[in-house]
Formats: C-alpha cells, sequence, structure tokens
C-alpha cells in the first residue's frame, strides 16, 4: 500500500493537528477537527492505531501479575496434589489437558 503525495497547502495548514494525533487520546482531535484534510486523517488514524496498541499493551501489563500470581497457585496446587498421590485437574484447563493425544 502506497502512501498518499502530500499536498503542500494541506500539510502546511494541518501539520500540527495532525501531529498532536500521535500522542495517546488526543489521536481523536485531528479526526474532528481536520475531517477534510487527507494528511491529517492519515496520521490520525495512525494515531488510533497507535493508541490501541498502546492500550492493548497496558492491559497485558496489568494482567500480567495476576496470571503469573494464579500459576504460581495452580502450580502449587498441581505439585502437592502429585506428592499426595491423587489426581487433580486444573480449573478450566484441566478439560483441555485431556484432549491432548501424545
Amino acid at each position: 500500500m502506497s502512501t498518499p503525495t502530500p499536498e503542500k497547502n494541506d500539510v502546511e495548514k494541518n501539520q500540527i493537528t495532525a501531529a498532536i494525533g500521535y500522542i495517546g487520546i488526543l489521536c481523536f482531535v485531528p479526526l474532528f477537527l481536520a475531517k477534510k484534510s487527507k494528511f491529517a486523517q492519515f496520521h490520525a488514524k495512525q494515531g488510533v492505531m497507535l493508541f490501541a496498541f498502546e492500550i492493548v499493551g497496558m492491559i497485558i501489563a496489568f494482567l500480567m501479575p495476576f496470571v503469573m500470581i494464579i500459576s504460581v497457585i495452580l502450580a502449587v496446587l498441581g505439585i502437592k496434589a502429585c506428592l499426595d498421590g491423587r489426581y487433580w485437574e486444573l480449573p478450566v484447563l484441566g478439560k483441555y489437558a485431556k484432549k491432548i493425544n501424545l
């Protein structure tokens, strides 16, 4: 996909507005303030994608400690079941483990 050739007048008029589009939630500013500018809309759309990427990254980073804590707890419970000599099925994941054929 090729990038459009910028029109000099459009660029000069909307440069700052387009640049604002790369600053987090401000990506929506050029989307609404410069609707007729191809230059600003191009950069605003990229800013929206970057903002979405940042949100996903924050969610994953936020959830990672909880995932690790739960994993450690489940591992300890599994180890204890082994040492007690009994079968113990992991909650949720255990039913998928049963489907593994090796």
